[in-house]
């Protein structure tokens, strides 16, 4: 449990002060965008890791994710390397290296991104609701203009105001991003403070006949609220991100490609088997099963 604790949620303090006066620019989060922003929805999740090559053998031995190197101009003469994720040919994400971040602190970790129609009022809206800009409002380009931000309990997220819009909605198939929760230890403060930043409804649904508490925006929920379940062991609040998997055999593969099973598999009461790994780099991940797939 220790170490489930020390590896879901690391600093990182040291890599997004250090992005506060930097020029960066990035692609859009989709091939083919809206032009329309949808505030609330979880549009992007970025992998901040130490070892961008380790976490390319890592994923992509583990869900067969497929990777295209950009080069990341962080000006003053420096550079980084980011990988756009694909899973068959569809974008699903980023990865960051932050190697040269602070060598004396684990910047590993999954970032949601979430989406806004106003990231500047957003921002602001926030430190209003209790919590902390983090970077403020920066423009990368293509991709748009983001804030890198603290909710009012210490959940860091970031939130994406789209140029072009956000990518089409759909289904999540195996080896993608399927839900996202923030671990809080107060939800109703949580539903308070993520009114500030799209017009949220805490909402109560019947998964499997459990209660099971949601944000949601016009009747559809878009991300999870959990009463964090370790808090009596230490963690603090944060965001958890679940891939969505065909059955937990695939644990297996974790240890081989270097990477650790935090939390082995385990029923889930709103439905499927849930468990927590932790990749080569540190950075805490849950999968989850749902229902049977059908592949298009």
């Amino acid at each position: 449990m220790n170490k489930l604790i020390a590896f879901i949620a690391p600093a990182l303090l040291g890599l997004v002060t250090s992005c506060t006066t930097l020029n960066l620019e990035l692609p859009p989060v989709s091939d083919d965008p809206t032009g329309n922003r949808f505030p609330g929805r979880v549009i992007w999740h970025d992998l901040l890791t130490k070892d961008i090559d380790a976490s390319r053998r890592f994923y992509g031995g583990l869900f067969g994710w497929e990777f295209e190197e950009l080069p990341l101009t962080l000006g003053f003469g420096q550079s980084s390397r980011y990988l756009l994720i694909r899973h068959k040919g569809q974008l699903i994400g980023g990865m960051v290296d932050v190697s040269r971040v602070d060598k004396n602190v684990n910047s590993s970790q999954w970032v949601v991104v979430m989406s806004v129609e106003d990231v500047d009022a957003a921002a602001t809206a926030i430190g209003q609701a209790g919590g902390s800009l983090i970077t403020p409002p920066t423009d990368l380009n293509d991709r748009g203009r983001i804030a890198v931000v603290k909710d009012s309990a210490g959940a860091l997220f970031a939130m994406l105001e789209t140029r072009d819009g956000d990518p089409v909605e759909r289904d999540a198939g195996l080896g993608e991003f399927m839900w996202d929760e923030v671990w809080t230890n107060n939800i109703d403060e949580a539903a308070a403070f993520y009114q500030s930043v799209a017009p949220f409804k805490l909402v109560n649904q019947q998964l499997n006949n459990v209660d099971y508490k949601g944000l949601a925006i016009n009747d559809k929920p878009r991300v999870g609220v959990l009463k964090n379940p370790l808090q009596e062991q230490g963690l603090q609040p944060t965001w958890v991100s679940y891939i969505r998997v065909a059955d937990m055999t695939v644990l297996d593969q974790v240890p081989a490609l270097g990477g650790e099973v935090l939390m082995g598999a385990q029923d889930r009461a709103i439905g499927g088997e849930v468990a927590i790994i932790r990749g080569p780099s540190g950075a805490g991940v849950a999968l989850q099963t749902w229902g049977e797939f059908q592949e298009n």
